[in-house]
């Protein structure tokens, strides 16, 4: 029975990614060595790492002034590192669920931090609107997909002169941004690029050496701007495999064209939910739901069926589409690997259990 894959992550990746992978533990650039075993300082390995950074800079079409950064920690290593190298006074953060809530936690322990909105009154279903950012604030940081709740702001917010920073760790490489309007960008590997173990960061070089604390070295982006990454081993294998997935991405026909296929997964998945009976969205406002994680319920009188219809749609071979506990019922995350098959799939599962009942 073929599987279709909808972790939250880590999760989906191309084929590509893990043919080339399998085959470079094998046997990594015909060194007769394993990818596991080889050293980061060889030349084969910078390769990777240059051409790695030469792609992410040309699918996102980073303009100059900016290091691409391969880096331990995943993304929640970078709740701190942000304001540790930012925050000299005050930041201000947008709370639009779990993440953007751990990260207003640890920026809280380098200065101060105002919430510009939270949507956490109605257990973060929907994007706040109509707030403000102060211009006294060091930097204004947001995080763009919500894959617990379903939520997802695909516009490059307008915040005037201030600094802007984002966590992109679910749906980076899903749609074209304007870098230039920001100054950190960062995303951890294991939704849309690699196996979990790297974090890309993407940094402003002008926006570093303004604070005036002490900063470890490990924790201080210059470190890792002036050693490209190399100042300690990096993760080798998820790099590598971020590398295949990138070239993975630049044969699809680069960002734009993955986009469309993005979103018109999403569109087809959630018009089916719509037209449901027994099925109903967790984002009610369409403009706030994310193309990358579909998160849905059962209507309050089929409530009882929702073990029925996981255990159902498992043997069906839907994988990973149970909700977060957080929001409960079901989740389908559309990763950029993700084929419309499965997506197809998935609603035909849906169709045949609400027929049953």
């Amino acid at each position: 029975m073929k599987k279709h894959n909808f972790y939250a992550g880590p999760s989906i990746l191309s084929e590509y990614t893990i043919k080339n992978t399998a085959d470079a533990v094998l046997n990594f650039a015909d060194m007769g060595l394993s990818l596991l075993e080889i050293s980061h300082r060889s030349k084969q390995f910078q390769a990777v790492i240059d051409e790695a950074t030469a792609l992410v800079k040309e699918l996102l079409e980073i303009p100059e002034g900016y290091s691409v950064l391969f880096l331990g920690g995943g993304a929640s290593m970078q709740f701190c590192m942000v304001p540790y190298n930012l925050l000299q006074n005050k930041a201000a953060y947008l709370d639009t669920g779990v993440w953007a809530h751990k990260a207003i936690k640890e920026a809280q322990l380098f200065g101060e931090v105002e919430v510009v909105a939270s949507s956490a009154d109605r257990n973060y279903n929907y994007i706040p609107r109509d707030f403000k950012v102060p211009t006294d604030v060091d930097y204004f940081h947001y995080t763009t997909n919500n894959t617990i709740y379903g939520t997802e702001i695909r516009k490059d917010p307008e915040v005037g002169n201030v600094r802007l920073v984002a966590d992109m760790s679910s749906d980076i490489f899903s749609r074209a941004i304007d870098v230039s309007k920001y100054d950190v960008i960062y995303a951890g590997a294991q939704k849309n690029l690699a196996p979990a173990g790297v974090t890309i960061v993407i940094v402003k070089d002008d926006a570093l050496g303004k604070v005036t604390r002490p900063i470890p070295t490990m924790l201080n982006y210059k470190t890792h701007v002036d050693k490209g990454s190399m100042f300690n081993t990096p993760p080798v294998l998820p790099i590598f495999s971020a590398l295949q997935t990138l070239k993975y991405y630049k044969s699809l026909g680069g960002i734009r064209e993955i986009e469309k296929v993005d979103i018109a997964k999403a569109a087809k998945l959630y018009e089916a939910i719509d037209a449901s009976r027994i099925f109903v969205a967790t984002v009610p406002d369409h403009a706030d739901r994310s193309i990358m994680n579909v998160c849905f319920v059962m209507k309050p009188e089929y409530a009882e069926l929702e073990k029925e219809f996981v255990d159902f749609a498992t043997a069906q071979g839907m994988v990973g589409i149970k909700g977060h506990r957080s929001v409960g019922g079901f989740r389908a995350s559309l990763y950029n690997a993700l084929p419309m098959e499965s997506v197809e799939a998935l609603i035909a599962c849906m169709k045949e259990f609400e027929a049953k009942h």
